[in-house]
């Protein structure tokens, strides 16, 4: 029986229920069956939830090798975004993409998500992504953590923060890939969480709710399901919590059924598709250690592989390689974005900025608002002595995207070739930035220090680095 939510009433259908789920506007929700949380129901606000994510975002990028790709993490973004969205939270935090190619995936409290590159290259499509980013987001909806608080009453903000940025980084052992969605979330406190089997359980239901409602087809969750099992025989040794909660015959089952239910009429989509193909490749190539036999073969026969195959080759300053798979390619309306970049990267390599420019401003004037395009553009600016011209793309962009390591990073080079104390500051202030998001909060107050000395006879400009130096030693104090 499937019990589903419409306004304030309850629909019971013993039969699946002929909706077409992928035209269910997100705003709307009519038929979302999700508990109601009530602010008495956490210890925590949902602002401290925030604060404890913006932490923890920290403390991975300062311990864990992350991918550096504004394309690829535009393209998680969106998958994670739109499921997101059917939760009315508002804006997550951030998405983290981790070089690691072992099965894991977690979330935590304020809409942070972090995916290891082994759980996308392990998926068959973006729906199963989306089924491993729906079960995460239902834990921080259904603020797990915060209702399981009680165990570690009395510790404080920091404690939670440690033990999720612990176990955040503990799961990437080459042992660990088991975790995700076997209780990622209830591992991180272990044995002291008392509701974890019920709220894997209450992930389950909700996570697969939420995928529906963002055009998923929810089969794909008990897909992934059986990957990961297939991938937990070959681990030499379970998690503690895998051996408690395993991924059992019935859970699957359940799984199955429960999709069964919403009687979702999954139909071929072939440019979504070649989506996910030029996301899983490019995720490879951006993995430690990626499987270059494997991506040698694939990219004979598979454009999205022979693309990320090209990438490759420019890393490595294998230019010739790269030209020539690049002029064979004829890219299909999907590939052209990431076609043209890659042609610009190029161009780059060779010192040909006008050309490289060229390749990809139409794309950027026709979507403007796409961080990798933007960025792209922007740093040939910077490439080509124009700070003005990049910084007129990169001040909007740090506002949208106000944790964006590879944004501030770009602003920090455009300021360097600015002259006289503005220069000096904003080095500064953007150096700071990129310390501050990369885990290392200590230098980077230090350097807004020696900022606001040098703004004394700058008083606009003092009183925002004032207000930001007060922000990060907040941030720094959370428990203060």
């Amino acid at each position: 029986m499937t019990c589903l939510m419409s306004g304030t009433q309850l629909i019971r259908a013993e039969q699946p229920l002929n909706i077409d789920w992928s035209n269910i506007p997100a705003q709307k929700n009519p038929y979302l069956d999700v508990p109601v949380l009530g602010s008495s129901q956490g210890l925590i606000s949902q602002q401290q939830e925030k604060e404890i994510g913006e932490k923890v975002l920290r403390e991975v990028r300062l311990q864990l090798a992350t991918i550096q790709d504004p394309w690829l993490e535009t393209e998680i973004q969106q998958i994670f975004s739109g499921i997101y969205a059917q939760t009315g939270l508002g804006q997550p935090i951030a998405v983290v993409l981790i070089k690691d190619l072992q099965i894991n995936a977690f979330a935590v409290p304020g809409g942070l998500f972090a995916i290891n590159a082994g759980t996308i290259v392990s998926a068959k499509n973006i729906d199963q992504l989306a089924g491993v980013m729906a079960h995460e987001i239902a834990h921080v909806s259904q603020r797990h953590y915060s209702r399981s608080m009680e165990s570690i009453k009395g510790q404080g903000i920091l404690a939670l923060v440690g033990l999720l940025a612990g176990l955040a980084v503990a799961t990437q052992s080459a042992d660990a890939g088991a975790a995700v969605m076997m209780g990622s979330q209830a591992a991180m406190i272990g044995k002291r969480l008392s509701y974890s089997r019920d709220q894997e359980r209450e992930a389950d239901r909700i996570g697969m709710q939420y995928m529906v409602l963002a055009g998923y087809d929810p089969n794909s969750m008990a897909d992934f399901f059986e990957v990961m099992q297939r991938s937990s025989t070959q681990l030499s040794y379970l998690p503690e919590f895998w051996l408690t909660h395993p991924l059992t015959t019935s859970r699957m089952s359940e799984a199955r059924l429960r999709a069964r239910q919403f009687n979702f009429n999954s139909k071929p989509d072939y440019a979504r598709q070649q989506r996910f193909e030029l996301i899983k490749w490019r995720t490879l190539i951006s993995s430690s250690n990626p499987n270059l036999t494997q991506l040698n073969i694939a990219a004979q026969n598979n454009s999205a592989a022979a693309l990320a195959l090209a990438s490759y080759h420019i890393q490595q300053a294998q230019y010739q390689q790269a030209k020539k798979i690049l002029d064979k390619i004829q890219p299909s309306e999907v590939q052209k974005n990431l076609y043209h970049l890659i042609w610009s990267d190029w161009y780059k390599s060779q010192n040909q900025f006008d050309q490289a420019l060229v390749e990809i401003f139409s794309d950027y004037q026709i979507a403007p608002e796409n961080k990798a395009l933007a960025m792209q553009v922007a740093e040939i600016y910077i490439l080509k002595n124009q700070p003005e011209q990049a910084n007129q793309i990169l001040n909007p962009l740090s506002t949208r995207f106000p944790r964006d390591v590879m944004v501030w990073q770009l602003l920090q080079r455009a300021a360097n070739l600015q002259t006289g104390i503005i220069r000096e500051i904003n080095v500064l202030r953007y150096r700071a930035e990129v310390q501050f998001w990369n885990g290392q909060e200590v230098n980077a107050i230090k350097s807004l220090l020696q900022a606001q000395r040098l703004a004394k006879d700058q008083p606009a400009l003092k009183a925002r680095i004032d207000q930001r130096v007060a922000q990060m030693q907040d941030a720094h104090d959370l428990d203060s």
